[in-house]
């Protein structure tokens, strides 16, 4: 999931109300459960995230993120947590990058005594293009901490992966996991030149590679790892239609689930393998969702 999209409600409603801002209609409607398009859902993210101002915010963020877990499982607890830095520290310039690491060190610590490990993922934006994609590293690659493991690119799929392969051979040099927003807002395809053209090791979404039978067997053949997100996929994807996910699991695609923005679109795990049973997996199938769910989880190799 997303750090940024990952703030409680009613602590985000608190902070609009003593900013003296409005709580967007965008935002408002997602809280409903009402589904929108790709665009409101940036501004309701972008609202949310212009609150991450210190330190003490970064950690409400991820204690609101690892109290979504499910209580009481028996098998590890981990998020996968993707997070912004060029756009809070440089282009919002709402706290130093000292204060995100710090942040995050400490709500991290936090989260190992409670039994829950927390990877962290750096997110450039694919829309703004490769040049950016190079000012987030230039950013952080002066001292990441032991926590972030990868890189990827969230946003509208608008600049081909293929563009964006220098930038991710130089994440990949500095001891990065590449990963990627793909075949969400974008077409299928997307998702093969991610793999083909961009050496992406890690698929985000992934749902529009149903489209077409070779793209999974792509996902099947390569071990690809996708993240899936159904209650985000109902809120954003439009004509989405049935969900593929029984598909791409019965091609052979490791899916795993995951929640995305919950702070935006509410959802928790829990539910999450709820929809997914609804779809009609069997019990094996949902066994497989586990199983990769830990297998391919950036947070228990640390």
């Amino acid at each position: 999931m997303h750090l940024e999209g990952g703030l409680a409600p009613a602590w985000l409603r608190r902070q609009a109300e003593q900013a003296g801002l409005p709580v967007p209609d965008s935002l408002e409607a997602f809280w409903r459960g009402e589904s929108q398009p790709f665009e409101r859902f940036i501004e309701a993210f972008l609202f949310g995230s212009g609150f991450l101002k210190d330190s003490a915010a970064v950690m409400a963020a991820l204690a609101a993120i690892t109290g979504r877990l499910p209580m009481g499982s028996k098998g590890p607890r981990a998020v996968d947590l993707w997070v912004s830095p060029h756009f809070l520290v440089r282009f919002k310039r709402l706290l130093s990058l000292e204060q995100l690491w710090g942040g995050l060190d400490e709500g991290i610590a936090e989260a190992r005594r409670q039994g829950v490990a927390v990877a962290v993922v750096l997110d450039a934006v694919n829309h703004f293009g490769p040049a950016h994609g190079h000012e987030v590293l230039d950013l952080v690659l002066g001292g990441l901490p032991d926590f972030v493991v990868g890189f990827s690119t969230g946003g509208l799929e608008g600049v081909p992966f293929s563009l964006w392969a220098p930038v991710f051979d130089r994440a990949r040099a500095a001891g990065l996991k590449i990963a990627a927003h793909a075949g969400e807002n974008g077409p299928g395809e997307n998702v093969r030149e991610a793999i083909r053209e961009g050496g992406v090791e890690r698929i985000v979404h992934g749902i529009r590679a149903a489209e077409a039978p070779e793209i999974l067997e792509l996902l099947a053949d390569r071990l690809i790892p996708v993240d899936v997100c159904p209650s985000s996929n109902k809120a954003l994807v439009a004509n989405l239609g049935a969900h593929p996910l029984p598909a791409m699991l019965r091609a052979g695609v490791r899916c795993a689930l995951g929640t995305d923005d919950p702070g935006v679109i509410p959802c928790d795990l829990a539910g999450e393998w709820a929809l997914a049973q609804g779809m009609g997996l069997n019990t094996q199938e949902m066994g497989l969702l586990k199983r990769f769910a830990v297998e391919d989880a950036w947070a228990l190799r640390l």
